[in-house]
């Protein structure tokens, strides 16, 4: 089996310059390399979720033991996004929509009423989730509050 044929591009001689398989392989490597982030994020959503089912059960009462251990686990995967390379627009959008988590609170007020700093922040994390198709986990607040 050739390499051409293992990667999924066409294996006739010529069909394909040297630059654009070179591009196609990079390509079908950076899908691969996204692939952990979006696992990633997988499993970030479904701490977030259990942190908030946590926090929904003891609302009014100090953190919790149960929210604590949510939170230990929490935080080794944040960095992992954080640190993971983007590779893709998908890539991209995970670590958009894992920015727009941890500065929420730029979605708590009207665009028009927040700081030049952070409407610059929600602005560009708002057009990378529209670029990659996907939306913003703080859907309700993103048109003005």
């Amino acid at each position: 089996m050739t390499r051409n044929h293992e990667a999924g591009l066409p294996s006739q001689s010529g069909a394909w310059s040297g630059d654009t398989v070179a591009v196609a392989l990079q390509e079908n490597g950076a899908r691969e390399n996204d692939a952990t982030l979006l696992a990633l994020e997988t499993r970030f959503n479904a701490l977030v979720a259990e942190l908030d089912h946590v926090v929904q059960r003891h609302r009014g009462e100090a953190l919790t033991k149960e929210a604590e251990a949510t939170l230990a686990h929490l935080d080794p995967v944040e960095r992992a996004i954080m640190e993971t390379p983007a590779c893709t627009i998908a890539g991209l959008g995970v670590k958009a929509r894992h920015a727009a988590y941890v500065l929420s609170e730029y979605w708590e007020t009207p665009i028009d009423r927040i700081d030049w700093d952070a409407r610059a922040i929600r602005l560009l994390i708002e057009a990378i989730c529209d670029i990659a198709r996907t939306p913003l986990p703080l859907g309700s607040l993103r048109d003005g509050g």
